[in-house]
Parts: structure tokens; sequence; C-alpha cells
């Protein structure tokens, strides 16, 4: 007998989500507080839906204040313990990188968890999600031993013989609130420099999206972090406001809505607890007429569509030269056709469901009020017509959109492009800076000059020439603006969850 025929076949998908669900649902699943799976202190409990179906998962213990105070406790004495506190930066990073194993080890099963609580197909959250954490654990456990103090040359005015040096110290407890758009990687991004620093968290996923954060969790403990200091609170505002007004965090990152943000600081004010925020966009996609058409249109129908729009970055407001106008549109829409709209489980799928009917009703009445205001649906507008439960949304255009109108100037955050003319590139700038966001932009040209002059003009904390949602965990990533404060990724975000102590000695 041949060795292929007594190899085990792999599950499908589909059988993959049969199996969690079957181990999900007989009951809740708890917060992770001090190394415990625990059930809210109030005995609550929430459904997380499969936004392919509008079925329920599982239930999920919903936190409070009351459980938010008992995380806080676990984690300010985990920050202590010599368990953690004493444990070198080698042994840290080797941590972090038993943890990145361990992710790949899940990657598949985590791929398909993540797929069925936020609706992303498997194949992309697999090379998007997953894929990116495993690399982002990797890159921040190198860190561990590379981020430090240094000394300076001081000039006393006594003439005293001086040694300065600083050291980095962790910032203490730090209260984590992502998004549901990508849990598992915005959970990475924060959770590896945090842990990377020294520091104790508390991690909060979004409501909509809590699975693969208490899987993270359960990983975090059998690579060996000592209980307390990476815990999870599952539920709504009340945990997310709970954790943010704590005295006893000593810094919140929260990636999501700008207005949420804005509350953000409000709420952190009782300590002045540290805090960074990355928030919305309303990125440009800038065309010129020199342009490489065909490559320019199938990154920008990217852009806009991957992830059904669902990202912070999503290049949802088009200006394309006057020149080139109608072709490239009729180009994204040819790109836009080619996506295979269903179940993220399913082979071949590359666009699924919104995350839930609140956001579906978002995009939908964002379609009507563009068409109130004089923009016209070239494709899409609406649910497919192939799809009759789950929150389906087709990728959608509205040509003839003006810089005034709201779905040029407000996020929608779905798979919906605002379409604009220019012909007069010193108000192209103009237009492109007209908004209240500046996160990322992207241009397209093939004269490398004018791509340069652009990337200065723009007011964006991220700039692609010639391609589009790039990123890498060498590299900063925030925005300006009403897009953020501070950045994410590299030295950057270890300096975020860090503070700097100077200490002078005496020699004379």
């Amino acid at each position: 007998m041949s060795s292929q025929s007594t190899a085990p076949i792999a599950e499908t998908a589909r059988q993959t989500a049969d199996r969690l669900a079957a181990a999900l649902a007989p009951a809740p699943r708890g917060l992770i507080i001090d190394g415990r799976a625990v059930p809210a202190l109030s005995g609550k409990t929430f459904a997380t839906e499969n936004p392919a179906t509008g079925r329920t998962i599982c239930q999920v213990a919903e936190g409070g204040a009351a459980d938010v105070d008992v995380a806080v406790a676990a984690a300010r004495r985990a920050l202590v313990n010599p368990a953690w506190a004493a444990m070198s930066a080698y042994d840290r990073g080797q941590l972090l990188y038993r943890l990145a194993d361990l992710i790949e080890r899940e990657a598949d099963e985590l791929a398909v968890l993540e797929c069925i609580d936020n609706g992303k197909p498997a194949s992309l959250t697999r090379w998007v999600e997953i894929e990116g954490s495993i690399k982002t654990f990797r890159y921040f456990a190198g860190w561990t031993t590379k981020f430090g103090g240094e000394t300076l040359p001081v000039s006393p005015r006594s003439g005293a013989r001086i040694l300065n040096y600083t050291t980095r110290e962790p910032v203490g407890v730090c209260g984590l609130i992502v998004p549901w758009n990508y849990p598992m990687s915005m959970a990475a991004w924060k959770v590896a420099p945090a842990l990377a620093a020294g520091c104790t968290v508390i991690l909060k996923p979004a409501e909509q999206t809590p699975l693969t954060a208490l899987r993270l969790a359960e990983l975090a403990l059998e690579a060996g972090i000592p209980a307390g200091v990476f815990n999870v609170i599952t539920g709504f505002g009340e945990a997310g406001a709970a954790l943010v007004a704590h005295p006893g965090v000593a810094k919140v990152a929260f990636t999501g809505s700008t207005e949420v943000g804005k509350a953000i600081v409000r709420g952190a004010t009782g300590n002045l607890k540290k805090v960074s925020l990355e928030l919305g966009g309303k990125s440009p996609q800038i065309v010129l007429p020199d342009a490489d058409l065909g490559v320019a249109a199938a990154s920008i129908a990217a852009g806009i569509f991957f992830n059904q729009g669902q990202t912070c970055t999503a290049g949802s407001r088009l200006y394309a030269h006057a020149a080139i106008h109608d072709e490239l549109l009729d180009r994204i829409a040819a790109e836009a056709a080619k996506l295979t709209i269903g179940n993220g489980l399913d082979a071949g799928v590359n666009f699924g469901p919104l995350v839930s009917q609140e956001q579906w009703d978002r995009v939908a009445s964002y379609v009507e009020i563009g068409q109130a205001e004089g923009a016209e649906v070239m494709i899409g507008g609406g649910r497919p017509a192939a799809h009759g439960e789950g929150f389906f949304f087709e990728p959608t255009i509205l040509r003839g959109a003006g810089r005034d109108m709201r779905v040029v100037r407000e996020e929608i955050f779905g798979p919906v492009l605002s379409a604009l003319s220019w012909s007069d590139a010193d108000d192209l700038v103009a237009q492109a800076n007209d908004s209240d966001f500046g996160l990322s932009a992207g241009i397209w040209t093939n004269d490398i000059r004018q791509g340069h002059r652009l990337a200065a003009a723009v007011k964006a904390g991220t700039v692609w020439v010639n391609c589009f949602n790039m990123v890498d965990n060498a590299t900063p990533f925030g925005g300006f603006k009403q897009s953020g404060w501070g950045r994410e990724h590299g030295r950057q975000a270890m300096e975020l969850y860090s503070e700097t102590k100077s200490v002078w000695v005496n020699l004379s």
C-alpha cells in the first residue's frame, strides 16, 4: 500500500469549523484572569455570531467593571512577581518565540476560528491574521535583548565627574483594546511589544470577535508566560470604559474609531495614563495620467475591497485624473467582478460578509446617503442576490462623488469606493488633504519624481507609491491628525510600553 493512501486526510475548513463549533457550544467561554478561565462575576454571557450565517457560535462571558478590577489586581501582582519581573530579557524573548511556535502549530485551526467569528475567508485569515501574528511575536521577541538605555556625556556646572545613564523600564499594567476587523493581528500588534517590554496586559477584544483573543491567552499560558501577565476581558463598552478609567492601569492602547478614541482620551485623564491610538482613516488613492492603469486598478480594488472594506487604511477616496478616470473605473469594476463572494470556509472564496447586521446597516445607509447627495452607484450597492443569509454586501463604486459629500468625508468601513475626477495638480493635493483623517494614502505614477513630491505633500502617516497596504513589523505605523497618536511596530512600539529613567552618579 502506498504511503499516500495511508496518510491522514486533512480536514476541510468546514470540517474544522464544525468540530470547533461542537467543542465551543456546550459551555460559555470564560474570561482569562490570573491564568484561569473564569465566568463573569455577574454571571452574564453574550452570543458571538458567525457573520456568514447570522447564527450563534457560542456564549462568551460578559465581563464588566468588577471583572476589570480583578484582572487589574492580578496584572499588578504579576508585574512585581519575580517570576516575571526578574526574568532576564533573553528568557522573556524565548517565551515570545515559544508563543509564536504555538500559534504556528495551531495556525489552521486559528484561521478557521477567526473566519467563523469575523467572516474573513479562512484562506486570507491564515495568511494575513495568523502568519502576521506569528511574525509579530517573533519580531518583538528579538527586541527583548536589544532595547535598553544608553550612557550620555553630561556637563554639570559644578565640574563634578558624573556618570549619567538611562534605563528603560516597563510602563506597567497595559489595557489593550482591539477592534473586530483584524482581531488576531491587532491583538499581536499590542500584546507582543507590551510583553517584550516587560509589561503585564489586559486584552479587551471587540464583542463581535472574542474567540481568537481567548485562544491566544491560552497559548500564552501553555508557552510558559506566568499567570496574571496576560489577561483577557470579553464584553461590551462597560468593560472597555472601566479598563480605560482604572487607576491601576498605566497605559491604554486602542485601535478603532476616532469617536471612541476621543472618549478614551477623556476617560484616561483620571491618573493621566499613557494613551496610544490608531484610529479612523479615509485614505486617498491618487492616480496620475501616466500610471500603469492595469496595475493601479488591481491594487486599488484590493485596497478597498479586501476584508470587505473593513480596514482602517482602506483606499476609499479615489482621485483619478480626468484623462484616465473612465477607463480606470471600468478596470476597477472588472477587478471587482473577479471576486468570489461567499462563506469564507469554502475554497476559492475571497470576499466574505461584513461582521454584523449593525455594520451592514451602516454601509447600506452610506450608499443611500451618497445617492441622495448626487453620486451614482456604478456597481454593487446592496446584498448579493445569491446570499440571502448572513451579512453580505456587494463591492460598490460610487461614481461622480463630490469633495463635500459625506461618503467622501466620513469613514464608511465597508466595500464602498467614492470616485472623484481631477485635472488641477495643486487642487488635487488640497483635496487629498481636506480630511479630518491622515492614516495613509496611495499614489500611482510612472514618474518617480512626482511620486516623491506628492508623498511629501500628502498629510498621512503612511504613503504607498505604486503599491498599497504594505505593512511590516520593522517600520512604524500610525496616523496624522485624527487618525491617532503614536506609532506601532518597530522600536517606536517598544517605546510606547516603556518609561525612560535617567540615573546620575557622582564619581568625584
